[in-house]
């Protein structure tokens, strides 16, 4: 069930009228209610999965219970290396088998040694890298005792399976999202506004911005070898908004929606393309996955406070890791190279991290110069992210590096109008919460007018649905 289809618009009013009434009486009845509907939100994709779903909660709260009477070091670490194994074993069989199987066999062809081994025939699981990654906070967290462990199952099995971001994130951490159905949710009209703009925010970004992009972005690439250089160029940075307003659009509408259940997730995109470096990207793009990484790979393998060599060495192992993530190919796990090859400069040679003050109308020619250069870098990296194959993805960037750089492209202007307008608010929208955060504006009829002429823009879009990305992975 996507969030921008009329099935989402009757689901989540109902939802929300029984989440307030009927079921408002009791905190364990509100939390058994969330988990029958997030598993019927769910099994609109596929029902068989739910039993992934059902095991890997089952699992990690009995660990969870066993790893806190645990009272023997090596036996908690033994619990932890017991949910490491199961869950990034569910994970590598359905999402990376056919993969490192195909990989090896293409290698060993190339020795002229033949490596015969039969591929699963298996559906990716929707969603799967989020909630396994999620359940995964709770154990390591529970093993470094910095949470205690949960006994209401009910609770935990409602955690992991939280509809509004269970097949899309953000990635929330055990310690800030499970407590929070262990206490009475109590409605709020200040959290519900803002919940609501952020759902219509989110929609714009979706059927508006992403959508729009969609459409021009999979011609080009879909055609990339009869197009010019400067084409291929814009279908880049049309795809580099296409992501972007679709991942982030769906964040917005988890987090809105979660808001007018009276719950608080983290935010997970603070306007990236204002970016001024490589490092403040990844700050600022999927930020539940990137403090993800961070807490629980990055500073394990002793962060920062290493020697130069061992530093560099961490962050491409984070940076491969986060592209294998994405998915099972090698084009995402260059993509994650190139990050990294980035990133690694930053984090030798900038002291101290880049901000842009308050109360500036615009940004100064270096500010400019360092957000365009980002932008350039991470447009052409998301090359290899949308390309088949990484030989597609250099043929692309060969042509773009050609004479016909300099020719008029064959794109709708209508289209590079919308996304300059669109960044331009970005940039007035910088040091608030997101782009519907306009409470600054004191005439309550100019705001509602702003909120139905956007409502009406997203309805004229209604008929040009495209499939959110993030749901592949």
């Amino acid at each position: 069930m996507l969030f921008n289809t009329v099935d989402f618009a009757f689901f989540f009013p109902l939802v929300l009228l029984l989440y307030w009434t009927i079921f408002k009486r009791s905190l364990q009845l509100q939390n058994v209610f969330l988990v029958v509907v997030s598993y019927l939100f769910y099994s609109f994709w596929d029902w068989r999965f739910l039993s992934l779903i059902f095991l890997s909660s089952l699992v990690d709260y009995s660990i969870g219970l066993a790893m806190g009477k645990a009272e023997i070091p090596k036996t908690r670490k033994m619990l932890l290396i017991a949910s490491l194994v199961f869950n990034l074993g569910l994970l590598f069989t359905f999402k990376y088998f056919n993969f490192f199987v195909t990989s090896f066999s293409e290698t060993f062809a190339v020795f002229g040694t033949s490596f015969n081994m039969s591929s699963l025939d298996i559906l990716l699981p929707v969603g799967i890298s989020f909630y396994t990654f999620q359940t995964l906070s709770y154990t390591i967290d529970l093993y470094r005792k910095r949470i205690e462990p949960t006994k209401n199952v009910v609770s935990f099995f409602a955690f992991v399976s939280f509809f509004p971001q269970l097949v899309a994130g953000p990635i929330e951490r055990a310690s800030h999202l499970l407590p929070q159905f262990k206490k009475p949710r109590v409605f709020n009209r200040e959290p519900t506004v803002d919940g609501l703009r952020l759902i219509l925010g989110g929609l714009f970004k979706k059927m508006v911005i992403a959508d729009n992009c969609a459409l021009i972005a999979n011609h080009i690439f879909e055609n990339y070898q009869a197009e010019s250089g400067s084409t291929l160029f814009f279908g880049a940075v049309f795809f580099a908004f296409q992501i972007y307003g679709d991942f982030s659009g769906y964040s917005d509408i988890a987090i809105g929606t979660s808001r007018l259940m009276g719950f608080d997730l983290m935010k997970n995109f603070n306007y990236p393309y204002l970016s001024q470096n490589l490092s403040d990207f990844w700050r600022r793009w999927h930020i539940s996955l990137s403090t993800w990484f961070r807490d629980y790979v990055y500073i394990p393998l002793g962060g920062s406070r290493v020697s130069k060599t061992r530093l560099i060495v961490n962050v491409f192992i984070v940076f491969l890791v986060s592209g294998l993530w994405h998915g099972a190919n090698w084009t995402f796990i260059f993509w994650g190279f190139i990050h990294g090859l980035f990133v690694i400069p930053v984090i030798l040679f900038v002291k101290k991290d880049v901000t842009f003050p308050k109360g500036k109308k615009l940004p100064t020619f270096k500010e400019l110069f360092n957000i365009f250069t980002t932008f350039l870098i991470v447009v052409i990296a998301w090359i290899f992210f949308r390309a088949e194959t990484i030989t597609d993805a250099f043929l692309y960037i060969k042509t773009i590096a050609s004479p016909s750089l300099i020719t008029m492209p064959n794109i709708p202007r209508s289209g590079i109008l919308l996304l300059f307008l669109y960044m331009c608010f970005e940039w007035i929208q910088r040091h608030r919460g997101h782009i519907l955060d306009i409470t600054f504006i004191k005439s309550k009829l100019m705001r509602y007018a702003i909120y139905y002429v956007l409502v009406g823009i997203i309805l004229l879009h209604a008929g040009d649905l495209q499939p959110f990305i993030y749901f592949q992975f």
